[in-house]
């Protein structure tokens, strides 16, 4: 398998909503050891956020050197620096907070034989996230459609979802770009902050109305990660990993080319466990006027012998006011 990429108190979102009145004060309680030095890190994946609030809240995945999750990190442990200069970091939190997710499923004619497992991997990721995720699941060939039903935006029943996975025939062209675009749209309803997509897919798109380009704007714009993964057929004339690549990292996600099928159920399983290890990382930046420019991004972190750990979140955001305006009203993008 190739890979790439690397509740208990008060919710994010009151917290959000207080922070926007008190940046100042957040800034004055922050650590002093959050200025002290810490070796850079080299293992991050590109991706852009754009954000019109005083926070920049950031979902980073930590692992050490053996591939495995590193969990008991404490805010000193993190640094993050913004154009190269160093953060005071105002928000930190380990938990498994509830996630809003959209399963994008292909369901051409390419993607036939592969639906079994497809929508057996789907079901793994279900019953290994948390039970207070929003769910949600985009069946897209040349037409795009909601899997579930019109009166019923979010779900965690498996047996709701798998009735979602299986509603469409695996028949003719494929509309990718559309599928992401609509999907991304979806998540800006659900309730919960953090947000995910799980694109499985062979990369191509031969029916769109958007470009790769426009979907890879979207993304950047973004909070949500996304995940890809590519279900090749030796002789799939369709199959573009390139495209796989560049969504997953323009948002500090991951893509996954399993050699067998069967494999996505695990893939999807990690995916899971990826989303209920990260850590959330908030900072106020530096420099607050919004000026519509790209601000890099790096995060780095260290064990407590001072081992570096490697992390994998977004690269940068672009400081838009703006960034909203692709915030979705209804299912009307469905084509």
């Amino acid at each position: 398998m190739e890979r790439h990429g690397g509740a208990g108190g008060q919710s994010l979102a009151t917290f959000f909503a207080l922070f926007l009145f008190f940046p100042i004060a957040a800034q004055r309680t922050a650590n002093k050891s959050d200025t002290a030095p810490f070796p850079p890190d080299k293992n991050q994946s590109a991706g852009a956020i754009s954000v019109n609030v005083e926070l920049v809240m950031l979902q980073a995945t930590v692992r050490d050197s053996k591939g495995r999750f590193t969990s008991g990190l404490q805010k000193q442990n993190f640094r993050v620096y913004e154009n190269g200069q160093l953060q005071t970091i105002a928000l930190f939190q380990h938990e498994d907070v509830p996630v809003a997710v959209g399963l994008v499923v292909d369901n051409s004619g390419s993607m036939r034989k592969k639906r079994s497992d497809v929508a057996a991997a789907a079901l793994a990721f279900v019953r290994c996230s948390n039970p207070d995720d929003e769910m949600f699941v985009v069946n897209f060939n040349e037409r795009v459609t909601f899997g579930l039903p019109n009166t019923e935006l979010f779900s965690a029943k498996p047996e709701e979802l798998e009735g979602a996975l299986m509603g469409v025939p695996a028949r003719g062209k494929t509309a990718l770009y559309d599928a992401i675009e609509i999907a991304l749209r979806h998540l800006q309803k659900a309730s919960r902050d953090k947000k995910a997509l799980i694109v499985i897919s062979d990369g191509g798109d031969n029916a769109s109305s958007h470009t790769l380009n426009q979907v890879l704007q979207k993304a950047e714009h973004s909070d949500a990660v996304i995940y890809t993964i590519g279900l090749f057929d030796e002789d799939d004339t369709d199959r573009n990993p390139r495209v796989l690549k560049q969504i997953a990292r323009a948002t500090g996600g991951e893509a996954f080319f399993p050699e067998q099928t069967s494999a996505v159920v695990i893939i999807c399983e990690g995916i899971a466990a990826d989303l209920r290890n990260q850590y959330t990382v908030g900072y106020v930046p530096a420099q607050g006027r919004l000026d519509g420019g790209y601000r890099t991004i790096r995060v780095t972190a260290a064990g407590p012998h001072g081992a570096n750990l490697l992390v994998r979140t977004r690269a940068g955001y672009i400081a838009s006011p703006d960034w909203n305006s692709t915030t979705a009203g209804s299912q009307d993008g469905v084509r």
